[in-house]
C-alpha cells in the first residue's frame, strides 16, 4: 500500500494490503497532530501513546500509530522520516509507543488523541477530528482544554494566566511583526485561571517573536508549529 509515495510495512496492512477506506482519511490529521505534540512537549517524548475514540475504533488503527510518528519526529530529525522509519526511530530514540482505542467518542463521530510525556514527567496532548462531508481537519483539544480551531498551515499555543488584556497584546506583537492573523480561539477552564489561545497565522513567526510572546503575557508555555509541508 503506498502513501505518498511511501511504503507502509506489511505489519501494518490490512484487507488483503489496504488502509481501511474510513481510516485513511486521518493519516495526514493525526501526523500533524504527531507534530503538534512534538512542539508542545519541546523535547522528545519518553511516551507515547494515540488513543483511538468512536466509529473508527472497530477497524485497524495500526497505521495512525505510524502516522502519529511521522509526525512526531518531522522536527526531531535531520533526515526525511517516512512511515518505514518512523518505528525505528522511535526504537532508536526509547520512545515507547503504545495504541489505543475505545467506541466511546461523546462530541464527535470519531476523534484521535495523541498524548506524550516527557521523561520529567510532562504530559501533553492534542486531539483532532474531521469535520462535515468536506472532512476538514479540525484541533478539538489541547493539553485537557477544548478548542474548535481548523488546521492551517502555521498555528501558535500559548498558555497564560487569564486576564483582560492579552489578546490585544498578542495582536500588537504580531502586527508589529507583519504577521496577519486568520483565526484566534481564547479556551479557558475556569475565570482567573489558566487559559489557551490558539492562533492560525498567514504565515511562520519568527522565533523571536514567541520569545517576545512568552516573556510579555508570563505564559507558561508558548510554541508556534509550521504544517506547510505536513
Amino acid at each position: 500500500m503506498a502513501l505518498a509515495g511511501e511504503l507502509v510495512p506489511d505489519a501494518v496492512n490490512v484487507q488483503g494490503g489496504s488502509v481501511p477506506e474510513d481510516v485513511r482519511p486521518f493519516l495526514p490529521l493525526v501526523e500533524k497532530l504527531g507534530r503538534i505534540a512534538t512542539a508542545l512537549a519541546a523535547g522528545i517524548p519518553a511516551t507515547v501513546e494515540v488513543e483511538v475514540l468512536g466509529e473508527i475504533s472497530d477497524q485497524d488503527t495500526a497505521v495512525l500509530e505510524l502516522s502519529a510518528l511521522k509526525g512526531l519526529f518531522a522536527d526531531l530529525s535531520d533526515e526525511p522520516v517516512s512511515y518505514v522509519n518512523a518505528p525505528l526511530l522511535a526504537t532508536e530514540k526509547g520512545v515507547d509507543v503504545s495504541l489505543s482505542s475505545s467506541p466511546d467518542s461523546p462530541d464527535f463521530k470519531n476523534v484521535v488523541r495523541v498524548k506524550a510525556a516527557l521523561a520529567d514527567g510532562t504530559l501533553v496532548s492534542v486531539a483532532g477530528t474531521l469535520a462535515g462531508t468536506r472532512q476538514r481537519e479540525k484541533i478539538v483539544e489541547v493539553n485537557g482544554f477544548h478548542v474548535d480551531v481548523l488546521l492551517a498551515e502555521h498555528v501558535a499555543f500559548f498558555t497564560y494566566a487569564d486576564r483582560p488584556g492579552v489578546v490585544g497584546y498578542l495582536g500588537g506583537i504580531l502586527a508589529d511583526a507583519n504577521v496577519n492573523i486568520a483565526g484566534m480561539q481564547v479556551s479557558r477552564r475556569a475565570e482567573g485561571e489558566q487559559a489557551l489561545v490558539v492562533l492560525t497565522i498567514d504565515e511562520a513567526i519568527d522565533s523571536s517573536v514567541v520569545t517576545q510572546i512568552v516573556a510579555g503575557v508570563g505564559a507558561t508555555t508558548g510554541c508556534t508549529v509550521d504544517l506547510i509541508d505536513a
